[in-house]
């Protein structure tokens, strides 16, 4: 029987899992998960009769293999397609049409965790939660895991590591492994850039009227970054209500990632009304927020140590390995990657 062990269990987590089980019936996978959700920044919270999409927004259709996975090969009952358009907006506030290029815009009435819950649930992989990996050990050609609460998880013949690449690098960095391919792909990792992202949910007791689901900032010049209607998405939102989910620039959110919550969110409200025009907007009557410190990959990784690292039982993947902070990218690493491990066991 082959062991594999999965540190996090976000979206290509959860494909290249579903991938293995399929593929490999003698392989016990066991996923440990640092936080109480899956699917990781493809986050939704419920809060009596909301429901919201925190992180990312949407699934895009822009990979045939991820929209066969979600609309056939996967339960599709309650997967929707926002069809109001993504309109932009510039540095002074100004909101422009043209920017509606996905060709669908996908989640599910229950949020967008769904998706990495209906990977995981036909499997029988084993998912821990509220287990975060400290370190690894190479022990002879086995992998072995500790957690911050000192047990040990292993030993394991494969690893799939699926942190985002500075969380990912800081695990190579400590861990037991004498190999140069360690070092090198360590770094690698670590020259992955990232933008971070403060997040402010704001809940209004009337409806928004505008065509748009969504406004991007064309020029990156913004406070904001994005701004979009909950409301849009089937199930989410009571009728006659909006719910805006604000994201703020990286380099806004750097300066005030560690500021008070309370003045954060009111700050977003302003710039939001601003820019959508409706001076409402100021005055949510509910608030929620979230700090994603590691938001998006600028770019992917140098290929060669990753490749390398295979050779080891070690795979790291995401949408940093992919090269583009995307659902349907992580999506799609993960199902190279489980190919991959099918392949090699």
């Amino acid at each position: 029987m082959t062991e594999i062990g999965v540190v996090g269990a976000g979206a290509a987590a959860a494909a290249a899992t579903f991938v293995i089980d399929d593929t490999v019936p003698d392989a016990t996978v066991t996923v440990l998960e640092k936080s109480g959700g899956v699917c990781g920044r493809a986050a939704t919270r419920r809060d009596g009769d909301l429901t919201y999409d925190y992180g990312a927004n949407y699934l895009k259709s822009d990979d045939e293999r991820v929209v066969e996975l979600v609309t056939e090969t996967l339960d599709a009952a309650g997967l929707d397609d926002v069809t109001e358009p993504v309109y932009t907006f510039d540095a002074s506030g100004a909101v422009s049409a043209g920017r509606d290029v996905d060709e669908h815009k996908w989640s599910y009435r229950e949020g967008l965790t769904t998706l990495a819950k209906r990977l995981f649930g036909p499997t029988d992989a084993t998912v821990h939660r509220r287990t975060r990996v400290e370190t690894l050990h190479r022990d002879g050609s086995r992998w072995v895991l500790e957690d911050s609460d000192g047990e040990t998880w292993g030993p394991f013949d494969v690893l799939l590591v699926n942190p985002p690449a500075p969380q990912t690098a800081a695990l190579l960095a400590s861990a037991a492994w004498d190999s140069p391919v360690r070092e090198r792909l360590r770094a690698a990792a670590e020259a992955v850039p990232y933008r971070s992202v403060w997040t402010a949910v704001l809940r209004y007791p009337f409806e928004i009227d505008v065509p748009y689901y969504g406004l991007v900032n064309a020029d990156k010049e913004h406070e904001v970054g994005w701004i979009s209607r909950e409301e849009c998405k089937a199930g989410h939102v009571p009728d006659g209500e909006s719910l805006l989910v604000v994201q703020a620039s990286h380099g806004w959110s750097l300066d005030r990632y560690d500021a008070d919550p309370a003045e954060n969110v009111a700050a977003l409200a302003d710039h939001a009304a601003a820019i959508v025009g409706d001076d409402r907007l100021s005055e949510p009557t509910w608030t929620d927020h979230q700090g994603w410190r590691y938001a998006l990959p600028e770019r992917g990784v140098d290929r060669e140590p990753v490749e390398s690292a295979r050779s080891a039982g070690l795979y790291v993947l995401g949408d940093w390995v992919a090269g583009e902070g995307r659902i349907h990218a992580a999506l799609a690493n993960g199902l190279d990657v489980g190919e991959r491990v099918a392949d090699s066991i």
